[in-house]
């Protein structure tokens, strides 16, 4: 295991990845602002953003996102 907690080979990047990309499509917090600057948000960490949430909440933490909810299919 990594200084970082992340299992997995080394990149030759330098830069932790994330194990597995979130879709923040499949999350139920998700949603689209309609606001040109700021198109995406996450209603469990209340902000709106440039980037996909997870992606933000990665690079501000160097976490994945902990508010992740799969969203429920009723079809």
């Amino acid at each position: 295991m990594n200084p970082l907690g992340r299992e997995g080979g080394a990149s030759g990047s330098g830069s932790p990845k994330q194990e597995r990309e979130i879709d923040c499509f499949s999350c139920r917090f998700f949603f689209i602002t309609y606001e040109q600057q700021f198109p995406y948000g996450c209603r469990a960490a209340r902000f709106k953003s440039r980037r996909m949430p997870s992606r933000e909440m990665f690079a501000g933490s160097g976490m994945d996102c902990q508010f992740f909810h799969e969203k429920e299919n009723h079809r």
